[in-house]
């Protein structure tokens, strides 16, 4: 059960700490659309490496107020206001697909921010040297079309998706999802009992911008569009205006992880961040043969790893 800050601006903000009491904070960003609940392989390797894992549901998801006409830097505002309340100094921060440029925000503008990790992070939009829409499926495609044309025609695309929302097995998910899932991804979903179970509970619609392994729930409370699409409409105007910081001005290590068959955050945009992130803060891992999926299930420990290493240099 999500607590509720009241932040400095009135707004509510939905969060949850798992893991580790005592541990190290790490704040996790949600993909896109989601909300603030955890993935278990990341709770269980957090519990097990000593990090205390806090999500939240993002301005517009779930019981968190929205933020009309945010950009990607305004999350720093609330995370920030999340670790004074809590009582932390000091943290580190993940976020995987729509979450990662979140994430990248808290890498250049949250002070205390020690390392952060994106896996699969969506790059900016219009940016000299990719082609943003070159790898995504139809979906993808129709979706940004969509978010282009504005806020109104956007909203009316998400909200014909709810009623599709209700998702039965792992595999009746895949075969939903088939054309944004490569093989490797696919057996990810069937073979992890995990995500499988998790999948299960939280999947809601295969027409995804930035579809994750952590989508809205759709069994229960539907918690990130349980309300309203307006998180999901927010995030995906987001994405495709002005950020709001520069990706060269983080000020702490980077871990960033993409791979080569992801057919949801297609792999030039790990390669554009990975060439446009300053090298001397960057430890990049561009995968082949993984996928969106594939490559966050099997390296979460190498993740946690590489904050930790980051953690003891500050000490």
């Amino acid at each position: 059960m999500a607590k509720q800050l009241e932040l400095p601006d009135g707004r509510n903000l939905d969060y949850v700490v798992v893991g580790k009491e005592d541990g190290f904070p790490l704040i996790w960003c949600h993909g896109t659309p989601s909300g603030y609940t955890a993935i278990p392989a990341l709770e269980s390797a957090c519990e097990k490496q000593g990090f205390k894992l806090v999500t939240f549901s993002r301005a517009g998801y779930g019981g968190s107020s929205r933020r009309k006409g945010r950009s990607i830097v305004a999350d720093v505002d609330d995370v920030r206001a999340l670790l004074k309340h809590l009582g932390h100094e000091q943290c580190v921060v993940g976020g995987w697909s729509g979450g990662g440029p979140h994430a990248l925000a808290c890498a250049a503008k949250l002070e205390c921010c020690l390392a952060v990790v994106a896996v699969a992070a969506v790059a900016p939009y219009n940016v000299e040297g990719l082609d943003w829409l070159a790898g995504q499926g139809q979906d993808n495609i129709e979706e940004t079309e969509a978010a282009l044309q504005g806020e109104e025609v956007l909203a009316k695309f998400c909200e014909k998706q709810r009623p599709e929302m209700i998702r039965g097995t792992a595999a009746d998910i895949v075969e939903l999802m088939k054309t944004l899932l490569p093989e490797v991804d696919q057996r990810a979903l069937l073979e992890s009992d995990d995500l499988g179970k998790y999948m299960e509970q939280t999947v809601s619609t295969p027409h995804l911008l930035y579809a994750t392994a952590n989508l809205t729930p759709s069994l229960q409370m539907k918690e990130g569009l349980k309300n309203s699409c307006d998180g999901w409409v927010d995030d995906s105007l987001a994405f495709l205006e002005p950020w709001g910081f520069d990706v060269a001005d983080v000020k702490c290590p980077v871990s960033l992880y993409q791979g080569d068959l992801d057919l949801m955050v297609p792999f030039g945009h790990g390669q554009w961040l990975a060439s446009h992130i300053p090298e001397k803060f960057l430890k990049k891992h561009l995968y082949t043969g993984e996928g969106h999926i594939s490559i966050f299930l099997g390296r979460i420990e190498q993740m946690l790893d590489e904050m930790r290493e980051a953690i003891d240099k500050k000490a």
